[in-house]
């Protein structure tokens, strides 16, 4: 492999997001091909028996095998790392790997961890359900009282685990209040940034210690490939991420990785025009609806923090309707061009019942508390005209009697 102006990080550190999610991490092989190759190799071969040694001592740089490194999947990480300002990245197969990774990889049996009662349903299983088996306490609090993140440290607290905007209640979190307390009690705070991504946020530049993804989301955005990322300090990522990784195993295929690289080339396109959709789209469901959660229009209670923190207010947003489940549901019935999905971040528009998919298994209990009620609906706007998205939320909305 031969490096290119993309491995340099003296200079891609010096190129704004756009340029370095075309460009940033590329190799190029003794072809010179334009776009990033695709290596689908479990293993490696060596010219002598000193080269693995040396590189399995960590004394010489290469490749050894595709658990612990593959050619695609770096060029992914180091795109990825650039673009989020971090020292490093690892990749893993899915956006729950990610998380799973990142917050076990750090704890141990004693330790305590405070997160965000808002989330999706399987990181919440994480903290609710998994964590506890090993030993591992935890708190939920609401994500936007500051007050409730200082009330909830112990002395063996090691982690704050949150995301921002959260899923699918739209909650913000204060990043700079929360992410301060945490250094200076010696927390690290892990955030799941899939709902923005760095065109939109980066959770480091507010002191954030490591950010987390489900890639699956819109750094794909096309609905094709799982695929999931954790990013922080070459520390983190190296001394505590990747002897986790490299024994467990979560990682991200070749394949995958080189889809998610070519949907990074259209990513700050993509989200602006999403964004933008989901705005005018936004304001239309708004005049219907009794609870509109964007944290793009003013309506929504934390719409000033919003803005501080995002560069654009996103492709996603939910709202409540008080007819409960035969409402949202007729409305979902009604749809003809939007699809009932449960997925986000796609470039086409979406829709989801959350309390009968994403939180399913939260149990009425649960979703109770986070704010998912039957009457909730979490639409992603995707890159439709949006006048035609409008039409068919017209209908819809008439349908199920708004």
């Amino acid at each position: 492999m031969k490096k290119t102006t993309g491995q340099d990080r003296s200079i891609t550190r010096n190129w704004r997001p756009a340029t370095q999610a075309v460009r940033g991490g590329t190799w190029r092989s003794e072809h010179g091909e334009t776009s990033e190759a695709l290596f689908l190799s479990s293993g490696y071969t060596y010219d002598d028996a000193a080269t693995v040694a040396a590189r399995f001592a960590g004394e010489q740089d290469g490749m050894t095998y595709s658990r612990l490194q593959n050619p695609t999947v770096a060029m992914l990480e180091e795109r990825i790392a650039l673009m989020e300002g971090a020292e490093a990245c690892r990749t893993q197969a899915t956006g729950m790997a990610a998380m799973t990774a990142a917050l076990l990889c750090q704890l141990s049996a004693g330790d305590h961890i405070v997160a965000a009662k808002a989330a999706f349903g399987s990181c919440r299983w994480l903290v609710d359900s998994l964590l506890p088996r090993f030993g591992i306490e935890g708190t939920v609090i609401d994500s936007r009282d500051n007050a409730a993140w200082e009330a909830a440290i112990r002395p063996n607290t090691k982690v704050f685990f949150y995301e921002t905007p959260a899923n699918p209640t739209m909650d913000i979190v204060d990043m700079t209040f929360v992410n301060g307390l945490a250094r200076a009690h010696g927390i690290t705070t892990v955030v799941d940034n899939a709902f923005c991504t760095a065109a939109l946020q980066r959770p480091l530049d507010f002191g954030a210690d490591v950010v987390a993804y489900s890639a699956t989301k819109l750094m794909d955005g096309q609905g094709r490939v799982l695929a999931g990322a954790v990013c922080g300090s070459a520390e983190f990522i190296n001394d505590k991420l990747l002897p986790f990784q490299r024994n467990t195993g979560p990682n991200l295929s070749p394949f995958n990785a080189w889809v998610v690289l070519k949907g990074l080339e259209t990513l700050d396109l993509r989200v602006q025009r999403q964004s933008q959709n989901a705005l005018e789209v936004g304001r239309f469901i708004e005049s219907r609806v009794p609870v509109m959660l964007h944290p793009g229009l003013a309506s929504h209670p934390q719409y000033d923090l919003a803005r501080s923190q995002m560069k654009a207010s996103g492709a996603i947003f939910a709202f409540v309707l008080d007819g409960g489940r035969d409402q949202a549901w007729a409305l979902l019935d009604a749809l003809k061009l939007i699809d009932i999905s449960n997925n986000i971040g796609d470039s086409r528009s979406l829709m989801c019942h959350p309390a009968t998919s994403t939180h399913h298994n939260m149990g009425p209990e649960g979703r109770a508390a986070m704010g998912v009620g039957d009457g909730m609906l979490r639409l992603n706007v995707g890159l439709e005209d949006p006048q035609d998205l409008i039409e068919d939320l017209d209908q819809a909305l008439t349908a199920a009697g708004l």
